[in-house]
């Protein structure tokens, strides 16, 4: 962490930036790509009303969004905005992506289930263009977030007997493989592009630190050691880096909304993080991967709440 990152920090505190803020009537959502190369954030699509969490499309085009349980194709110079078919699947939450192939969107779907009155969430999939939702994963709450580089089985975290692990399973589905076991929170699995490690972050070390894993569940290896609360690993597609989520103040094993959180770069030759951007934001910012095809560019969502 450079020095003038550390003072910026520390104005923010002194300005109350690490308060909770609540949503009101005027919130604004602003769909963002960061330019690694320029360091240049640009606003591409903008709406006073909440939406979250953009995948960037394998062809380059277009960004998905979602928004009341909705799914949403934004064209990447934001022009247009069109609904994806999601079929019955219509309260979809923030873990959703596209497959290697560029053939299927996963979603994770808060599905309507008698006398259950929340932690409903399932894993689907379904045709990019959007179609009728597959069913992968019977057990619930699964909340989708890595495909496999061969887009053959998909990684998730799951509660099994009042515990967060990740897992693994086939598209196909059937039995589920768990990957950690770890008494705290782990969350947020995504395949490195050569499929050599899963990248996650974990409450193994007492706080929310970035960790990664062979894709069996061995080797665990800690990243991230420092003062903030770290989320949401996502590889470049050049396997160079990976992009993360920071909230300012430590914030336990929860990663709440509109909280003053800061975009870093670890370097994956170097180990050196750089950070990028600071803003108001945390959940629905950067939940699933965001880079664009070509590693120079990745998106996320800012918030305002004046």
């Amino acid at each position: 962490m450079n020095v003038i990152f550390n003072k910026i920090l520390v104005i923010l505190f002194i300005m109350g930036a690490g308060q909770n803020f609540g949503q009101s009537s005027q919130l604004k959502s602003m769909l963002e790509v960061y330019s690694i190369e320029t360091g240049e954030r640009k606003v591409i699509y903008e709406e006073k009303a909440h939406f979250e969490a953009p995948n960037w499309s394998p062809d380059g085009n277009f960004l998905i969004l979602n928004q009341n349980g909705l799914l949403y194709r934004i064209k990447i110079d934001g022009s247009s905005k069109e609904q994806i078919d999601t079929g019955a699947a219509v309260r979809c939450n923030n873990d959703h992506g596209i497959s290697p192939d560029g053939t299927m969107l996963a979603i994770s779907n808060n599905d309507p289930i008698e006398g259950v009155e929340s932690g409903t969430s399932r894993i689907y999939t379904l045709p990019l263009k959007g179609g009728t939702p597959q069913l992968v994963t019977l057990e619930y709450p699964s909340y989708w977030h890595g495909w496999s580089p061969g887009s053959d089985a998909v990684v998730y975290t799951a509660s099994r007997n009042n515990n967060y692990d990740i897992y693994r399973i086939s598209i196909q589905g059937g039995e589920e493989e768990r990957l950690t076991n770890s008494p705290g929170l782990d969350d947020g699995p995504e395949y490195s592009p050569d499929g050599k490690y899963i990248y996650y972050n974990s409450m193994q070390s007492g706080k929310m630190e970035i960790w990664r894993m062979k894709p069996n569940g061995s080797e665990n290896e800690q990243l991230t050691n420092d003062a903030y609360s770290n989320w949401f690993a996502h590889p470049s597609p050049d396997g160079k880096y990976f992009v993360f989520i920071s909230y300012l103040e430590d914030q336990g094993d929860r990663h709440p909304p509109l909280k003053s959180v800061a975009l870093r770069l670890y370097d994956l030759n170097t180990k050196e993080i750089k950070s990028l951007c600071l803003f108001l934001g945390g959940q629905g910012t950067i939940n699933v991967p965001s880079w664009s095809p070509d590693s120079k560019h990745f998106a996320f969502v800012s918030y305002d709440n004046q």
